[in-house]
């Protein structure tokens, strides 16, 4: 049988309830003994790194997980990351562009009720994840939650209190489990040895347009941030114009090496700045990146991964453009 391990972060999987609502208290061997039957397909093992609401997750945090991946990879033949489940999106991004290309799976479960509930999805999430975990034909970061199977790159939490939080964004499910079985959709072919990074660059920031909004605003996250991604309207549309004045902040910032992306607030089919005026005016213009289908989550971790790299940009937009773990299908 294959040898598991699971690196237990905190999370509402691990919560119990106190006089200021829930917390993680519980620790690893602490969920393991709540599902004993995954014994039967595969060896478990695990280690608490650290126990937080995910709520107060940081780089430092993402750090320590792909490190303890990395210290234990010859070690065990797949992962099981429990996580809480309102960061867990960005987490499963930053870790498919830190462990790259992995032929060992890397996944990423949790619940939103805590494992010792009577009407938890927990034991079933974990379960699943396990047997997921175990499977040959699994590979790289995913998450694993409600019998979804979706790739580190295209998850995003949609619901706040039902079971079937997550989605995959414009990009299928890799699999599905039920009753105990793998219902595999889409398998990547496995690489010989996985590529580890070491380093990020926290200092990325995402503003959100709002009709009316004064452009010192982005002004100031510029000069707090190595890249901004700016996340406008429709198909990435940008307002244009004195009363505005982006273009003018835009090219000051441009001028001193910093990084944009722009994006679209809209959830599905991603952006398309040829379409509009104010999105192809502001293209032609600056030497800016666009995120086409990529989500929030996926964008920020690749540009705190790629600015943790290099600063050279040319570099930097060869690497932006470069698909890892499905993020970026154009």
């Amino acid at each position: 049988m294959k040898k598991i391990l699971m690196i237990a972060t905190g999370g509402t999987i691990a919560s119990r309830a106190g006089e200021d609502g829930l917390a993680p208290e519980m620790d690893s061997s602490g969920l393991l003994g709540r599902v004993p039957e995954i014994c039967e397909f595969c060896r478990p093992d695990s280690v608490q790194i650290f126990n937080i609401d995910s709520t107060n997750i940081t780089p430092e945090h993402w750090l320590k997980i792909a490190a303890t991946i990395r210290e234990n990879y010859e070690r065990y033949d797949g992962f099981v990351v429990c996580h809480g489940t309102d960061t867990m999106a960005y987490t499963a991004a930053v870790l498919s562009y830190m462990v790259q290309h992995s032929p060992k799976p890397i996944v990423l479960t949790g619940s939103q009720k805590p494992i010792d509930k009577e009407d938890t999805d927990a034991r079933i999430n974990l379960r699943d994840s396990f047997l997921y975990a175990s499977s040959d034909k699994a590979s790289d970061v995913v998450i694993v939650f409600q019998g979804k199977v979706i790739a580190g790159t295209r998850a995003k939490k949609i619901r706040t209190k039902s079971f079937n939080a997550f989605d995959s964004v414009d990009f299928p499910e890799l699999a599905r489990i039920r009753d105990g079985k793998i219902i595999s959709y889409i398998a990547a072919p496995k690489r010989e040895t996985a590529e580890f990074y070491s380093s990020l660059n926290r200092r990325v920031g995402l503003i959100s347009l709002t009709p009316g909004m004064d452009s010192a605003i982005l002004d100031v996250y510029f000069k707090y941030n190595d890249a901004v991604v700016l996340s406008g309207y429709g198909t990435g549309g940008i307002p244009e114009g004195e009363y505005y004045g982006f273009y003018d902040v835009i090219e000051k910032w441009e001028n001193k090496g910093k990084t944009l992306v722009v994006t679209t607030q809209v959830q599905s089919e991603g952006s398309d700045m040829s379409i509009y005026r104010v999105g192809r005016g502001l293209k032609e213009r600056f030497s800016l990146l666009e995120s086409y289908d990529m989500t929030y989550e996926s964008i920020l971790a690749k540009l705190m991964w790629i600015l943790g790299e290099t600063k050279n940009p040319e570099k930097i937009r060869e690497m932006f453009y470069k698909s890892i773990n499905y993020d970026l299908i154009v």
